[in-house]
């Protein structure tokens, strides 16, 4: 049977998408990527229950961990992306490994999400504060056939600078499982995926930036491949 992913992924039926899309961000938030996630109360987490009362809301929210107040779901230790070596907008190429050493978000978008081009500059504006910090931002375009003429203007537009791959026959989202897109991953030095996201965030806000911080060196790093 015909995956709702390989409609997303190669093009087809593409009014369908941003309303599938959004269901489906509803429906698979706690299956997606189909890897153990960590609850509140695993390993020292939280999972007393508060009740009514601003108060206890206020409590609540203190309680959560920083993947929860980020709004990003927290993977189990140990899990890892499926590996990949992709072309450059603008030439070259690169991989998870070309960012071994740096915290990685990598956000898996198209021309045509509007979700997606909604949280571009969010993305754009976390990558200039955090790339001298060792933090990536690295855009993987699911375009089919990665069209020069559509994808060129479109970064000209939104001034992206961060580094834009190119998976123009879908072949890397499909083994990173991506079914929704936005889809964003959020991955330790070394490789370690530690967190990752379905739908737009907005990536410069003060939870997302709380919960890099603990992942980021405290010195800072040079320019990477990609950037403008």
């Amino acid at each position: 049977m015909k995956s709702w992913a390989s409609d997303t992924l190669l093009g087809a039926r593409r009014r369908d998408v941003l309303l599938r899309a959004a269901i489906a961000a509803v429906l698979l938030a706690g299956l997606f990527w189909l890897l153990p996630v960590r609850r509140a109360g695993d390993e020292g987490g939280h999972h007393e229950a508060h009740q009514g009362g601003e108060a206890d809301h206020a409590g609540h929210d203190a309680a959560l961990d920083p993947f929860e107040r980020a709004g990003v779901t927290e993977l189990k230790e140990g899990q890892r992306g499926p590996a990949f070596r992709l072309a450059l907008l603008g030439g070259g190429e690169a991989s998870l490994e070309t960012w071994a050493d740096r915290v990685v978000v990598l956000n898996f978008w198209a021309t045509w999400c509007t979700p997606c081009t909604l949280e571009m500059p969010t993305l754009e504006a976390l990558w200039r504060e955090y790339r001298e910090r060792g933090l990536v931002v690295a855009g993987i375009s699911v375009d089919r056939g990665a069209p020069r003429a559509l994808l060129d203007p479109y970064v000209r537009n939104l001034d992206l600078t961060f580094p834009i791959l190119l998976d123009h026959d879908g072949t890397v989202a499909g083994q990173w499982r991506v079914t929704a897109l936005p889809a964003t991953f959020v991955v330790r030095p070394g490789g370690e995926v530690a967190g990752m996201a379905i739908g737009p965030r907005e990536w410069n806000s003060a939870e997302i930036r709380a919960l890099l911080e603990t992942m980021l060196p405290s010195t800072g790093a040079s320019r990477q491949p990609g950037a403008s």
